[in-house]
């Protein structure tokens, strides 16, 4: 009887461990899947820095996304990592082809180079040399751009000889407004830092008397400038989109092992619960049916050897599922770690490159771009709450005279303090944007009819305060403002066609003025 109580003892311990061993299971089921959920996470902020570099794979990388959101889609998004994969390399492909198709192109410009039989011996020699070099594939768009910059250098040197030994081209009204179309466009674009202190040189000069072969220098230094800014774009995506793809690649193959591995664990541990299920139930039943306390003992024991087989195997599976796990996390950190830092500084460029592509570049306020979207968020807002919303546009009185009598470097800066102006007279909750031109657009909630107008003349008065000085003279520059406030069942564009209008009326009657359309 002392033998049945002690074989019973063992049981129930037997059940107390395999009861701690199946919720230590548990525990480690669950943290491989929060592991792998983490990891699924990062897959998706991944892709979303990717995005914008093609339509299809933009498509592709959303659907990722959505079936990455639950861990019971994973098998399901295995096929679409391999057809992302092979869009990645789609995309390396076709920026191979461009640089092939752009080698072309320069090949067919040198041979029409080679058709001006007055060129310099030298400068023949060095064109067959480079047409020679063009046989070459180029592998990146470093190799590109200095083949532009050399076949560019080609054609100044020859424009030169003829020059020397030829009539000197006289300055015509055509190559001054070339000169004043290619300031215009300088400032619309935004260089990079390094670069500023050289556009603004080449602005200077052409706001003088130029000369031809200054203003084709100007064409040339800024092509060269913009070509260097789009090589160095194209080169970061291209890098990025290459280390994305290898990435993803190790994520994925990772991802499937780990997969295979806990599928196949699973099917192990349930086969041996299913035994150790099974040996408890044996010994239960000889408890209960043998008499015989030395057959008894004898089935117990061969049962509980049963077990301990049964343990030491689950013991050794769930070992190797650690090992294999550990080594799959270690890969995994070593490439979220790598991959962490490209991304990073990936998006902090096209960070930085959004706010540059909202701002004009001159006054450095928000842009026309900015300046619809905030009216659409504005827009919104105002069918939300239906708190009192105004847009006004701001024009500089006479401008054109300022350019015409000082130049259009002081023309600029004119602007510049104008809108300095404009942004230090609002609150934050305001919003200004350049409109174009000498056009301001300010929007205005939560402002009443009956405050609208004294805001709008303090508004004028501040820019009619400014001390101007140009060439000794002092000038008194003045705005006119039209403004409406939005009506219900009205739409924004609506009202700043109204607010123009109310614009119009204002330069028409006396410019300096605020007039409210009502």
């Amino acid at each position: 009887m002392k033998d049945s109580m002690a074989s019973a003892s063992q049981v129930n311990l037997l059940k107390q461990k395999l009861h701690l061993a199946k919720a230590a299971l548990t525990e480690l089921d669950e943290e491989q899947n929060e592991k792998l959920q983490t990891l699924l996470q990062f897959i998706g902020h991944l892709s979303l820095a990717c995005k914008g570099q093609n339509v299809e794979l933009d498509n592709k990388l959303a659907k990722l996304r959505h079936l990455l959101t639950k861990f019971e889609s994973v098998e399901e998004a295995l096929p679409e990592l391999v057809d992302i994969e092979q869009l990645l390399k789609k995309q390396y492909n076709h920026v191979m082809v461009q640089l092939e198709d752009s080698r072309v192109s320069l090949s067919r410009v040198i041979r029409q180079i080679q058709r001006i039989d007055s060129a310099p011996e030298k400068i023949k020699k060095e064109i067959n040399y480079f047409k020679k070099d063009l046989g070459k594939p180029f592998h990146s768009f470093w190799d590109y751009i200095p083949k532009v910059e050399q076949l560019v250098s080609f054609y100044e040197e020859i424009l030169e000889d003829q020059l020397r030994h030829g009539e000197a081209i006289k300055i015509s009204p055509k190559h001054r407004q070339l000169a004043h179309e290619l300031s215009q466009m300088i400032s619309e674009v935004e260089f990079r830092k390094h670069q500023r202190d050289q556009v603004l040189t080449i602005k200077d000069r052409l706001s003088n008397d130029i000369e031809v072969d200054s203003l084709i220098e100007a064409y040339q230094t800024i092509l060269t400038l913009l070509l260097e800014n789009i090589s160095q774009e194209k080169s970061a995506s291209q890098e990025f989109l290459c280390a994305l793809n290898d990435s993803l690649t190790v994520v994925r193959e990772v991802v499937t092992d780990s997969c295979n591995n806990s599928q196949r664990s699973f099917q192990l541990k349930k086969q041996i619960n299913h035994e150790l299920y099974s040996r408890v139930d044996n010994v239960g039943e000889a408890i209960i049916n043998i008499d015989d306390i030395h057959n008894l003992k004898s089935q117990v024991t061969e049962q509980l050897a049963s077990i301990r087989t049964s343990l030491g195997r689950k013991e050794a599976l769930e070992e190797r599922e650690l090992i294999l796990l550990k080594k799959s996390m270690d890969i995994l950190k070593k490439e979220v770690n790598e991959l962490g830092k490209e991304a990073a500084d990936y998006k902090e460029r096209l960070f930085e490159q959004q706010k540059i592509n909202l701002l004009d570049s001159l006054t450095q306020l928000p842009n026309r771009a900015a300046l619809e979207e905030r009216m659409e968020q504005e827009f919104r807002h105002f069918q939300r709450h239906k708190q009192p919303l105004w847009v006004a546009v701001a024009d500089i009185d006479h401008f054109k005279n300022i350019n015409d009598s000082f130049g259009h470097s002081t023309g600029d800066k004119t602007l510049q303090v104008i809108a300095m102006a404009l942004k230090n007279s609002l609150r934050d909750t305001e919003f200004v944007a350049r409109y174009g031109g000498e056009e301001f657009v300010l929007l205005i909630p939560e402002v009443n009819a009956t405050d609208i107008e004294q805001l709008l003349n303090r508004v004028r008065e501040k820019v009619k305060s400014i001390p101007f000085k140009f060439k000794n003279q002092r000038i008194t520059v003045t705005v006119s403002i039209g403004a409406a406030q939005i009506l219900e069942n009205e739409l924004i564009n609506e009202t700043f066609d109204r607010a123009d209008a109310a614009l119009y009326r204002a330069k028409h009657e006396s410019r300096d003025r605020v007039i409210i359309d009502v």
